[in-house]
């Protein structure tokens, strides 16, 4: 399983990114597809999640600006960020629920100027 994201860069407060990963080696339209993101010196946070069938989750920090969305049939899951805040300054992680554990993306780098 492989999953690369493609997306990030540098906006200015108030701008919007979309992030997206595609996630090959297998189907995934039965698995949980989700976001996350580390800032520096902070831990990994889940951003978003996507359960097969629809049903979406956020963390409380980002309801109302970001979008979560898959489309099985590419294997591809999107992230879409308005009203990008300082704050949301990160590396952004794509991850598939895998049988025992999450199978992650290498990252990709989000910045947010004041």
């Amino acid at each position: 399983v492989q999953l690369v994201e493609s997306g990030g860069g540098s906006v200015q407060a108030g701008g919007s990114l979309r992030l997206s990963c595609l996630a090959s080696g297998s189907t995934f339209s039965q698995n949980t597809m989700a976001w996350y993101r580390e800032a520096p010196g902070k831990q990994r946070e889940l951003v978003a999640r996507c359960i097969s069938g629809g049903r979406t989750n956020y963390a409380d920090s980002v309801k109302g600006r970001f979008t979560i969305s898959r489309d099985d049939a590419k294997n591809t899951v999107y992230l879409e960020m308005n009203s990008l805040k300082p704050e949301d300054t990160a590396v952004y992680y794509c991850a598939v629920r895998g049988p025992i554990d999450y199978y992650w993306g290498q990252g990709t780098q989000v910045t947010v100027s004041s």
